[in-house]
């Protein structure tokens, strides 16, 4: 049998013999397809070193182009930027345009675009900023160019283009459009004669549209009831009161029934003039021939007996309009509280401006204005001032002078507190008053503090 020591030994010498055959093995080259991959001394696969590597030098590069491309457009950038303007809506560019020539060019290029032709608020608009620009040349331009498409044989057309030069306040150009419009092709009736008139009249022009008027005839156009009420009131104006019923009687004997406007701008003119009989004639003669009034005509009638100091009556007058189913506005009541306020009846005069809420009016500025003005005339200080300040929070001031008079008021009867809650809303207005009137106010308060 084999010592202990002789089996050690020869166990060694069997390791020593595996050994060199594993160390043989490993030595040869391997045909496997995949082994070159495996021990390839540059993996293929990214470590964590490499993926921040790669996201520091995105991150670098990003930052280069966008400067580059900050600092330096390309050619190509500033081409497909022009190709993207070009290609704008021309409405757009029209809108955006803000150089009198190049709009003027846009629309000499679009002529043909109806859907510019016919977009009423784009021409207004480019014409009210050529006018405001001073370029009338460039209007007309415009205009006449209009004229000779073929919506220019259509009267609405024509109608646009007549009271787009008055908007530019050529009124001789929308005169001689109106003459012109048989060389178009283009029919008149009263709407373009109409039209034209209204034009003149904001001119001034007051021959002319005489003369418009009484030679409807050669251009074949029948009037209407507006042609005669133009006249109405351009004579109205002019105080020539008997010319302008004369004009209601032509109106008569042409067969067009003379209306609610008719009487009611003749029954104010009398009425300012102070020709009462004459007046109330009217408003009589209208109620006969079944001509209801309206809002407006009870308006007239009231402001004539408030001015003549009959509150009562005008107020009497108000019920008969509820009786007939029209509602009085604020012009009403503001109307009715100046008259009883004229006749000292002053608890009326609160009453009817707290009836206004119950009946669903609520009051304007001109109502405040008119409580506060009689209130501070009357002493009654605190409520003016919680009605003036009420109409400041709402931003409708009353006049300077009322506000004067209410600040020496309040600062008479020691409301120093309530005076300097007006001048801090004073100050606050928007637009803001201008320095001398700020002054002024400041003065009143400086004042009374020096008098105490």
């Amino acid at each position: 049998m084999l010592s202990l020591g002789a089996i050690r030994k020869l166990c060694a010498a069997f390791d020593a013999v595996a050994l060199t055959v594993i160390a043989a093995g490993l030595s040869r080259t391997s045909h496997h397809p995949f082994y070159a991959y495996a021990h390839s001394s540059q993996p293929d696969f990214p470590t964590i070193a490499s993926c921040r590597a790669a996201v520091a030098s995105s991150k670098w590069q990003r930052r280069h182009s966008s400067s580059t491309t900050t600092t330096a457009p390309s050619a190509s950038d500033k081409e497909s930027a022009g190709v993207e303007a070009a290609e704008l809506p021309v409405l757009v560019r029209i809108k955006n345009e803000r150089d009198p020539v190049r709009l003027y060019e846009l629309f000499r290029a679009n002529a043909h675009n109806r859907l510019l032709i016919e977009n009423r608020f784009a021409f207004e608009d480019a014409v009210a900023r050529l006018a405001g620009a001073r370029r009338n040349d460039l209007v007309e331009e415009i205009l006449e160019q209009h004229k000779a498409l073929p919506q220019g044989r259509r009267e609405g057309f024509v109608v646009r283009i007549i009271g787009l030069y008055g908007k530019a306040r050529m009124p001789e150009h929308a005169l001689r459009t109106f003459r012109e419009m048989g060389l178009y092709g283009c029919p008149r009736t009263a709407k373009s004669l109409n039209a034209t008139m209204k034009v003149l009249l904001r001119a001034r022009l007051f021959d002319e549209v005489l003369q418009l008027f009484e030679g409807s005839e050669m251009y074949g156009v029948e009037l209407d009831d507006i042609s005669y009420n133009t006249v109405v009131k351009m004579m109205c104006d002019l105080e020539e009161l008997r010319a302008a019923y004369r004009v209601m009687q032509e109106m008569e004997k042409a067969g067009v029934r003379p209306d609610v406007i008719t009487y009611t701008t003749l029954m104010d003119a009398f009425y300012k003039c102070g020709q009462r009989e004459v007046g109330d004639g009217l408003w009589n003669l209208m109620r006969f021939r079944g001509c209801m009034p309206t809002l407006a005509s009870y308006n007239v009638r009231i402001q004539f007996l408030v001015n003549r100091r009959r509150g009562w009556q005008a107020n009497g007058l108000v019920r008969k309009m509820y009786a007939s189913g029209i509602r009085p506005d604020e012009i009403t009541y503001n109307l009715v509280i100046k008259g009883f306020f004229m006749m000292g009846e002053h608890e009326m005069a609160k009453t009817v401006f707290g009836a206004m809420h119950g009946r669903g009016c609520k009051p304007n500025a001109k109502v405040y204005q008119t409580m506060v003005h009689y209130l501070c005339e009357r002493r009654e200080f605190d409520l003016a001032f919680r009605l003036c300040k009420d109409s400041m929070e709402k931003n409708w001031f009353p006049s300077v002078d009322t506000i004067n008079q209410l600040l020496k008021g309040l600062i008479s009867i020691s409301k120093d507190r309530y005076a300097t809650e007006i001048m801090k809303l004073v100050i606050g207005r928007k637009p803001s008053y201008s320095n001398d009137e700020v002054k002024t106010f400041q003065d009143i308060l400086s004042l009374g503090k020096t008098r105490r």
